[in-house]
Parts: C-alpha cells; structure tokens; sequence
C-alpha cells in the first residue's frame, strides 16, 4: 500500500478511536495534507464496519432519539416500559437488554453504565439531539483494541457537530399530545465555533394512563483550531420525568381487565438527570496524531416498576423501586503514527484508558404508589476500569494489510454493602484480550476481511462481591469473521459476512428484579447482507437482512438449547430524497422476526413489520414544512415480548403467560423549521 493509502488509514483509526470525538478535521502529516474525514466505507478494518453521516439521518423518520442507532445494518431499538426509560436493544442474536454487549459513545464520553439499578450496561440515550450529529462510527465483534468492556457485539461512536450551517427553530406537534421545540445555532467567537442546543419535549403517548414524558435537553461546546492543535469542549445537561405503561400479561388484554395501552399499575415510572462536561485535544506532527479526552458525569435515575404485580406481595403488590446515583470521571490518551517495522509500512496505535465510576448509591426497595416499605439491597459501589492498548497494521504487499493488537483491562470492584455486610469487599480482576484481522484488495473494487478478537463484558459489581456463590468479575467472549465488500456497480456499496462469537456467560432477563441475571455459555453465529446505493445526489437506497441463531452450550443445565429473546432475523429497507424540486424526505420498513421466549423454543414471541414515513418540503429559503408517520400501516404490533410468571390481583395461583408491550399505533407529528 501506497504512503497516501496508509496516511487515510492513519486518519480513519484516530477517528475510530475511542479516545476521539470530533467532527470534521483537517490532518496534516508532512509532506503530505489530506483534507476531510475519510469515509469508513472507503477504508476500513472490517467489512460490517461503516459511518452514517448526517445527510443520511437528516431524512430519517425517527420516533425516539435512540433509533440513530437502527442506521447500523441489523441492530434493533424498541421500549418496554416508557419512553424515559433507557431503550432494548437487539443484535447479532443477542437481546442486549439496555446495553449489555454493546458500546456507545457520544462526544468520546461513554454512555453505558456498570453495576446500574436496571441493568448491567444500561444505555440511555434520550439524551441525544438528531440534528446535531455530525456522524455514527459503527462497528461489530470484538476485533478492534480500543474497544473493551461491553463492546463483544459492536459499538458505535457518536459524534456533534462543531458548527451548523445555519440556525435551527423547529416546533413540533403531534397526535398524544407530542410536542418538541428546539432552537439550535452556531457563531464564531475567538478564532473558534461556540455551538449551542436547547430542547424541550412533551409526549403522553396513546397510554390511557399518559406518560407525561418531559425531556429538557441542552448542549454548549466550543471547538478551536491553532495551526497543528485543535481542541472542543462540551457541556450537556438532560432532565426527564415520566409515568411508566410497562409490559403487561396478554391475559389482562384479552379478558378486558385493562385495554390495549392500559396498566396494571399507574404508580410506575421514573425520573433520570444526566449532566457533563468533557474535553477533548489532538495534536498532529510530521509522524502522526496525539489525542486526548477527559470527561465528569454526574447521573442518577430513580426507576418504579411493577413487572409480577400480586407474585410476591398480595397485599402491597410487587412494584420495587430501583435507584442510581453516581459521578463518572474518566479520559484516554493515545496516539496514532506512521513508520515502518520489519521493513514494513506500519500504522501503530496504541492508548491508555481510564474510568472510574463513584456511585454514591444503587439500590433495590419494594414499593407500594412509590412509597418504600421494605430495602433490598442498598450499596456504595467505586468501580474503575484502566486499560492499554497496542495495535500494529502491516502492509504485507500492495493488497494485504495485517492488524495484530492486545489489550488488558484492570476491574476494581468496591462495594460497601450497606443491607449484608457479608457482601462488603473488594475485588481485582484483569484479562487480557487479543485481535488479528487481514485485509485482502481490493481487486475490482472488493476487498476481503478476516477478523478474530477476545473480548470480554463486566457482571454487575454486587454479584462479584457477593458472599454466597459469586459472579465471575468479567466474562470472555470471543469471535470472528469473515466478510467481503465491493463496489463493482456504479453508485453501489454492498457488503456480506459470515460470523460467530462464543460467551462464557449469558445475562438475560428476570422479571421479579427487572433486571439481568448470568447463565451459562453460548454460541452465536449468523449472516448479514448490507447495501448502500446512491444512483443520484438526492436519492440513497439502502437495504439491510441479518440472520442469527443463538444456542446454549449446554441445554441440559440451561433447561433448553435455546437462548430467550435472541434476535433471529431482521430486515430494513429504506429509501430518502433530499431536496427534489423543493421536496425531501423518507420511507423507511422494519421488520423484526419472531425469536424464541423460552429455551426449549416452545413459546415464540410474533414477528412485526412497521413502515415510517417522512414527507417535507422547502416553503420558503428559510422555511420547511415536514410531516412523519409512523407506523404508516397501522399495524398490530408488540415492542417488546417476554414470558414469565405473574400473579393479578384477582388471581389466586401464579400464572405464567406472554407479557407484551404493544406497539404504538400510527401517530403523526408536523414540524415548522425555520433557519436563520
């Protein structure tokens, strides 16, 4: 490969990196000066690893901010409970819960939280304003060294905006009472960008009990660039509050005991904060890019849920309370560099990561209309994580590169057991983590993957401390690929890949805690087929198919060969016109295959298919009009389908039966968007 080749993979493995979070740049590495990020879909280290850029989201139909997400070929976001709520996500034969086994970023910060009240990993990102994505770096299996904890099925990296072209007014009204202002708008001050975001938004939904969802959202950043340095600071702070329509037993809906959107217990729901400040520097020299980042968080939730409603408790009924309050501080220094080894061009990275989250409270109680009569469990946890890195990429010849990089990882687990002393102690875990990749091509436009990785995720801090038959700390996974992408037709980009991963240890869901539980190990493999056509500069195509089977390895003590909720099978079709004789938008069809409830496959939740619709048009030079249809069909569907044991209060046994969350019906929202 060609100095100028290995240059733009320079360029793409500091954008890739997790220790880089900016918007477009300009790298000088003397002689030689490129300009612009490079397209993943150009240069990249896998075949299922891509970037969305902002014109591909700009005429997306988006329901909850969280679907940014479904641009990534095969991952699914749906919602149990409500819309404040941290999504379900779905990939590569995994159900990841809220998070677990997938890795996200925004402005290089991490949005997946340790040892959470809900969920291991747990992921909320209702935090995030679609307009200012600037791009969504995606990629999937544990292949790449400056990925660890939570990113065995993939991760994505989301990045703001350093500026925008123009101020942003848009108001928002919609069927259920959905309202949304948004008033967002850059300016130069300093030699810099100051950016700015303010969001307001308000959504009942179709629930006969209304959620009352309200989002107050802000962004403020600043970006600068002097000569060979450049550097952004940013500030966030989100505020939500809402009454909760969880899933609920199919049995209510078909006897009439409650309707189609209604609730076995009104009381749920919840309130969440999430405020930041994070940084971020690079340096670029003759020999390559140095960056750094440093982030403080501060989050709490305070979550009401009531999932088995008379099991337990027949009297008070089963709704717990789970609380979180912590403050995360954390950064990455690392640095990218051309050179050459064993007379070889080579492009090294190689990093140092820190996380340390203090979570000053994380608690489980049973509850009666948010009222606690009994605690659980209530700890202080201080969890760090510290991490190197080094990966090595090789030019073997003019069409092989070889990528060969380690990484350890060091987990201390603190907790302070506040219910059972016993459970009081603290732990040390380390592992480390391989990866080796080759790259084939390209010959007529296509290029060959071969990748393989050890990854790992981390179990919940309480269960690694515990006194009787604790968790193991951190959990190997291990997979591999092969892939192949090509653009032999005009305008086309298509990719395909086989692939596999095996975990020592399931997490999947338990509905009288409302959280997750680990079971025993498993397999998974599968294919997908992903396509990306541009046949004009208003119109993109895209067309996405996964297909995944998940099993346990041993079905005699996992009660079944089947892994409940895994995602089997997903189709996604979409198709966008941006500014078409004064008119844009997009129509986008999901669908989301049945997938066995239960281990032995006896119970499978129903297949759904959903199509959203975007339909604006250009009023004015500063004035658009747009319209979003979702679920255009009005089709009967479920978000979310589990099957477990629960008790209403008119039951005298348990009954174990399909708990569902039905889908919203078709819904409109009309927004005015004037630019100044």
């Amino acid at each position: 490969m060609k100095l100028q080749a290995l240059s733009n993979v320079l360029i793409l493995l500091l954008a890739s990196s997790s220790s880089y979070g900016g918007g477009e740049q300009t790298i000088a590495l003397a002689p030689i000066s490129v300009e612009g990020k490079v397209d993943s879909s150009d240069i990249t280290d896998a075949a299922t690893e891509g970037t969305v850029t902002a014109r591909q989201l700009a005429n997306r139909p988006i329901l909850r901010p969280a679907e940014v997400l479904e641009t990534v070929p095969g991952l699914i976001v749906t919602q149990h409970s409500g819309d404040g709520k941290a999504n379900q996500y779905f990939l590569r034969g995994f159900s990841l819960d809220h998070g677990t086994d997938f890795f996200t970023t925004i402005e290089g910060m991490p949005t997946n939280l340790p040892t959470h009240a809900h969920g291991q990993g747990y992921n909320d990102l209702n935090f995030l304003i679609p307009e200012l994505i600037s791009s969504v770096m995606y990629k999937k299996g544990p292949y790449y060294a400056t990925e660890g904890d939570f990113a065995s099925t993939g991760s994505a990296q989301i990045h703001y905006a350093d500026s925008l072209p123009y101020g942003i007014i848009a108001v928002t009204l919609g069927s259920f009472n959905q309202k949304r202002v948004l008033n967002a708008n850059s300016f130069d001050m300093n030699g810099g960008k100051l950016l700015y975001a303010l969001e307001y938004f308000h959504n009942d939904g179709p629930w006969e009990h209304p959620e009352g969802y309200q989002r107050l959202n802000g962004v403020v950043s600043y970006a600068k660039e002097e000569g060979t340095d450049s550097y952004k600071i940013t500030a966030m702070a989100y505020k939500g509050d809402w009454d909760a329509t969880n899933h609920v037993p199919l049995r209510a809906i078909d006897s009439g005991i409650i309707g189609t959107y209604g609730s076995l217990d009104p009381s749920d729901g919840g309130n969440t904060h999430r405020y930041s400040l994070s940084g971020e520097y690079t340096h670029r020299d003759n020999n390559g890019v140095t960056s750094a980042n440093a982030y403080i968080i501060d989050y709490g939730l305070d979550l009401f849920s009531n999932f088995t409603y008379y099991l337990d408790h027949p009297v008070e009924g089963d709704q717990f309370e789970q609380k979180d309050a912590r403050t995360i501080i954390g950064g990455n220094v690392g640095r990218v560099s051309l050179g050459s080894m064993l007379g070889l061009n080579s492009v090294q990275s190689y990093g140092f990561q820190l996380r340390h989250d203090a979570i000053r409270g994380v608690g489980l109680y049973n509850t009666q209309n948010r009222v606690r009569f009994n605690t659980i469990t209530s700890d202080q946890v201080n969890e760090t994580n510290a991490a190197l890195y080094y990966q090595n990429e090789l030019t073997l010849s003019d069409n092989v590169r070889m990528i060969a990089g380690i990484r350890g990882d060091l987990v201390r687990f603190d907790v302070t057991s506040d219910v059972n002393p016993a459970d009081t102690a603290v732990k040390t875990a380390t592992i480390a983590s391989p990866k080796l990749s080759f790259i084939f091509g390209p010959w007529a436009d296509t290029e060959l993957f071969v990748n393989g990785g050890y990854g790992f995720h981390s179990n919940d801090a309480r269960g690694v401390t515990h006194a009787v038959d604790p968790a193991t700390a951190l959990v190997r996974t291990k997979g591999g690929e092969i892939g192949v992408r090509t653009r032999t037709v005009d305008h086309l980009q298509s990719s395909l890949a086989l692939w596999m991963m095996d975990s020592d240890s399931e997490l999947v869901f338990a509905g009288d805690t409302g959280g997750t539980e680990p079971t025993g190990p498993s397999r998974r493999m599968g294919i997908e087929w992903a396509n990306y056509w541009t046949p004009t500069p208003w119109f993109i195509l895209d067309a996405d198919v996964a297909i995944s089977r998940a099993r346990y390895k041993d079905p005699t003590s996992a009660g079944g060969e089947y892994v409940p909720e895994a995602i089997e099978k997903t189709v996604s079709i979409g198709a966008a016109i941006t500014d078409y004789d004064d008119y844009f938008g997009g129509l986008r069809l999901r669908y989301f295959g049945s997938r066995a409830l239960i281990e032995d496959n006896s119970v499978r939740s129903k297949p759904s298919t959903l199509v959203n619709l975007k339909v604006g048009r250009h009023l004015s030079k500063n004035m658009d009009l747009s319209v979003d249809i979702y679920n255009l069909f009005d089709r009967k569907t479920y978000d979310i389908e589990y099957y477990y044991e629960s008790q209403l209060a008119t039951e005298t046994t348990p009954v174990t039966d399909h708990m569902v969350h039905p889908g919203e019906p078709r819904s409109a929202r009309v927004t005015l968007t004037y630019h100044y």
